[in-house]
């Protein structure tokens, strides 16, 4: 069954809860229809019949880190807020062989294909040693590699102190995005400038990790929303974190928000990460290190939301997949689950450049069955079934078999 092109998927549920059935075609939904018929389950190999499951569009995770994914237990790590995550990693790092980079960055890309994800951008750091672009050259290997079932963007973490000769030479290694930390560096309008001029040279979009602190005295955005209107970059550029918009008074948030909707400047809230970094200081009452979601929302600005890091020193936790992202942003973030949904998919495609997905006519059929009976029961995480398309063919099935000493759920 794996890799079979299916033709058509009946007896599920949309995401509304209407029931339908869609025809598939050359990697595209070609026909939908609502409609709650009986359907012969024996329909063939390239058909899927799921009565009790949930169609809805792949996922998407819009900011990875890849290259550090599953380090947790080889960095020597401690518990705590970001420059202790960037002090354990840097010293991991210093010695981290390529190979060490290939087989754990694997890992997350099967891991978030497991549980419905097929686009992935990952931020991959220059490394310190002979050969700085040894963990660069790994993903980039691994997006060829794995071309066939996930779109992979590469996106350059570049750091202030890397010289611009190096920058270039990565660049030339085929990297997708450019990205970077204006807000680590002695001067972050100079820095931000900096790399949007690469971006300029190169004809790459921008991802830059944003203001990734509480409290409003830090706020790189600002010279960020300013470069990207200048230079008409409305829709090829993408703020990640932006943790400090959630600390603003909402006086000043008003109309900093309306200056990002003008601009086109993308967000991107990371929950799981920023939840675990910020805040330490707080012993009581202690904030949420997440950003101004319902503000930016209801300014229709487009935000996407993902994991981050997995397992790594910037967060031991992390489960590569969109349910925990959604699970966040519903409990801790308060959006509904209309919206969580469209965090980890139809917004993050589009941030991320790429063409629709999804159960309706004519987008591209990168498709997630989960046995689930409502929206809710999706987002919160399933685990007892995922089926994954991309381009219509079957890249992933997962099922679990659940054994008990009695039955446990009443039959009504």
């Amino acid at each position: 069954m794996m890799g079979t092109e299916i033709r058509r998927i009946t007896g599920v549920r949309l995401a509304g809860g209407q029931p339908c059935d869609v025809d598939l075609a050359d990697g595209v939904v070609r026909c939908l229809r609502l409609s709650d018929r009986d359907i012969d389950a024996q329909a063939g190999p390239d058909h899927l019949h799921r009565p009790g499951w949930m169609l809805l569009p792949s996922a998407v995770e819009p900011h990875a880190h890849v290259d550090k994914a599953f380090s947790w237990s080889l960095t020597n790590p401690l518990y705590g807020d970001l420059e202790t995550a960037i002090n354990c990693w840097r010293t991991y790092a210093e010695q981290m062989p390529a190979t060490d980079v290939y087989f754990r960055a694997r890992r997350a890309f099967s891991t978030y294909l497991a549980h419905g994800i097929t686009a992935v951008r990952s931020h991959v750091d220059l490394l310190s040693g002979p050969d700085p672009l040894r963990g660069l050259a790994e993903v980039v290997r691994l997006r060829e590699e794995l071309r066939d079932v996930m779109t992979i963007q590469v996106a350059l973490l570049c750091s202030s102190h890397s010289p611009l000769s190096q920058l270039h030479e990565a660049m030339e290694l085929g990297v997708d995005v450019v990205g970077g930390c204006p807000h680590l560096s002695p001067d972050p309008a100079a820095e931000t400038k900096r790399l949007l001029d690469l971006a300029d040279r190169f004809g790459r979009p921008v991802d830059l990790h944003t203001d990734e602190q509480l409290g409003a005295d830090v706020q790189t955005i600002r010279p960020y929303i300013s470069e990207v209107a200048r230079r008409g970059l409305g829709g090829r550029a993408v703020a990640s974190h932006c943790v400090s918009l959630g600390s603003m008074p909402m006086s000043e948030l008003t109309p900093l928000i309306e200056q990002i909707r003008q601009a086109g400047l993308g967000i991107v809230s990371l929950p799981i990460t920023n939840l675990y970094l910020q805040g330490r200081a707080d012993p009581v009452r202690r904030p949420r290190g997440i950003t101004a979601l319902r503000a930016l929302l209801d300014a229709n600005v487009t935000v996407a939301a993902g994991g981050d890091n997995v397992r790594d020193p910037f967060n031991p936790m992390g489960r590569a997949d969109p349910f925990e992202t959604t699970s966040l942003l519903i409990t801790a973030g308060h959006l509904g689950a209309e919206e969580a949904l469209a965090a980890v998919t139809t917004n993050g495609r589009r941030l991320l450049g790429l063409p629709p997905a999804g159960p309706a006519i004519g987008q591209r059929a990168d498709l997630m069955l989960v046995r689930a009976e409502t929206l809710a029961d999706a987002l919160a995480g399933p685990g007892d079934g995922r089926i994954v398309l991309y381009g219509g063919r079957i890249v992933s099935r997962t099922t679990v078999q659940v054994e008990q000493a009695h039955n446990m759920i009443p039959t009504p």
